[in-house]
């Protein structure tokens, strides 16, 4: 047992001694789905009510180059799995009138980490696709941070993202005419490990 100790403790020095070394070139982190969650509220009913949901089952990756204050994060969102805690919502949601899932099973967001602060981005300029249409949608980060995953012993990013929509600009535009509002805050939490 102390011999495999000693083991681990060797290997998380030694990476510890050269992740300094990959932080000088661009490095490629794959998303964790079981760590990230795009998050958001949507109006009910006019003001009446927020519904909050999350979707399941994320793919993707962030690449990120803290020398050169640059990167990228391309993220998949399996749109079968939309979770609103309620299971009559959840089957709405995904037929025709919403999301229609069957047509469109996956949206995308692809964008360019920007304004660097500390080494840590700030900011995601970037395009969401949802819906089967392509819209400029920009994030604010609120909190970035990369360390050594205490279990993995591989270099970890996490953070907590925020931005709106207007779901009419992606054609979702059920219960409009009834007084809902249109507007939608996203509220992304993700994680991502070193390759």
């Amino acid at each position: 047992m102390k011999v495999k100790f000693n083991h681990l403790m060797v290997m998380f020095l030694l990476h510890l001694l050269f992740t300094p070394l990959s932080l000088a070139k661009p490095v490629t982190y794959v998303i964790d789905p079981s760590h990230t969650f795009p998050a958001f509220e949507a109006d009910h009913m006019g003001g009446l009510s927020l519904w909050r949901g999350k979707i399941n089952s994320t793919s993707g990756e962030v690449i990120l180059d803290k020398k050169n204050k640059t990167g990228s994060v391309n993220v998949v969102m399996a749109m079968d799995s939309i979770d609103f805690g309620h299971d009559g919502m959840n089957k709405h949601a995904k037929g025709d009138d919403i999301f229609d899932v069957e047509k469109f099973p996956e949206a995308r967001y692809e964008g360019a980490l920007i304004d660097f602060q500390d080494g840590a981005p700030t900011k995601v300029k970037g395009n969401l696709t949802l819906h089967g249409i392509t819209k400029e949608v920009d994030l604010d980060i609120k909190t970035f941070k990369c360390k050594i995953h205490p279990f993995k012993f591989k270099q970890v990013c996490g953070a907590d993202i925020y931005g709106n929509i207007m779901r009419d600009d992606f054609g979702i535009s059920y219960g409009k005419m009834l007084g809902f509002k249109m507007d939608v805050a996203l509220r992304i939490g993700v994680e991502a490990i070193k390759k």
